[in-house]
Parts: structure tokens; C-alpha cells; sequence
């Protein structure tokens, strides 16, 4: 009988070593849905700040080629062409 008894001894260490690991692990996966979570959140924000300063790159861009810069120059032309096809089709829809 202390064979079977040593068995179930071993058996339940080894159990409680499991349960132990399933406890540690299941804190670590939690732990990295928190990580993940936050990661998600700064990039996020981070998306959000980088097209405000394209959108803000691209206002100083034009407002530099307005002021005479020669760097930008063919793409305000552009922009202004643009802007003036807009005006002209508001205005002909307003004369139908």
C-alpha cells in the first residue's frame, strides 16, 4: 500500500504544480492583454497626432509657397487652380 500511497503523493504534486502554472500563466496572459491594450491605445493616439502634423505640414507648405518660396511653388499653383475650378463650378450651379 505505500506504493499507491507514494503515487498519489507524486500525483498530487504534480497537480498542484499544474494548477500553479495555470494560475501563473493565466496572470502573465492577463498581464498581456493590459500590455496590448495600452500598446493599442498609444498607437492610436499616435496616428491620430502624425495626420494632424501632415495636415499641418502641408498648410505650411502652401502658406511658404505663398509667401514666395520657390520650393513649393508648382504645387500651390496647383492647390490655387484647384480651389478656382470649386469656385467656378459653385458659381455655375448657383446660375442654373
Amino acid at each position: 500500500m505505500s506504493v499507491i500511497a507514494e503515487i498519489i503523493d507524486t500525483l498530487e504534486n504534480k497537480i498542484g504544480k499544474l494548477f500553479t502554472k495555470i494560475n501563473s500563466l493565466e496572470q502573465n496572459n492577463q498581464d498581456l492583454k493590459t500590455e496590448l491594450s495600452k500598446a493599442a491605445t498609444i498607437i492610436q493616439n499616435q496616428s491620430r497626432e502624425i495626420e494632424e502634423l501632415k495636415s499641418k505640414y502641408e498648410t505650411l507648405k502652401i502658406a511658404n509657397a505663398l509667401l514666395g518660396s520657390d520650393d513649393n511653388k508648382r504645387d500651390t499653383k496647383l492647390k490655387i487652380n484647384s480651389l478656382i475650378r470649386e469656385i467656378d463650378y459653385c458659381i455655375a450651379q448657383l446660375s442654373d
